[in-house]
């Protein structure tokens, strides 16, 4: 976090945006604050809609956040799939469920 910024953006973030082998990410700071608090606030958004879709569907909590994965990729394309990913992965962190699964999955491609 710099001076200019009063966030601070995950280095969980930050590694969409970074290389492999390098430290620099490929957005400016202000881009990729941009895209972070973008990201932030979908996973926040997502939280009580998730919530009461496993509540209503009776639905496991991975089927529910692969169904929000997928509608985040839904056109119109809003966030790429590594973001996409972050922001599931986030959504389970912040409702506390387990995310083994897309831990281990490859984050979907983005059609063309």
């Amino acid at each position: 976090m710099t001076e200019e910024f009063q966030i601070h953006i995950p280095i969980s973030f930050m590694a969409i945006y970074t290389p492999p082998g390098k430290i620099k990410p490929t957005l400016g700071m202000r881009d990729l604050a941009a895209r972070y608090e973008l990201c932030e606030d979908l996973a926040n958004l997502l939280t009580e809609k998730a919530a009461n879709m496993q509540f209503t569907l009776g639905i496991t909590e991975e089927l529910v956040l692969a169904q929000c994965e997928a509608g985040l990729l839904a056109e119109p394309v809003v966030v790429s799939p590594q973001e996409a990913r972050w922001v599931v992965c986030r959504l389970a962190e912040l409702l506390q469920w387990p995310m083994n699964q897309l831990l281990q999955a490859p984050a979907p491609s983005q059609p063309n």
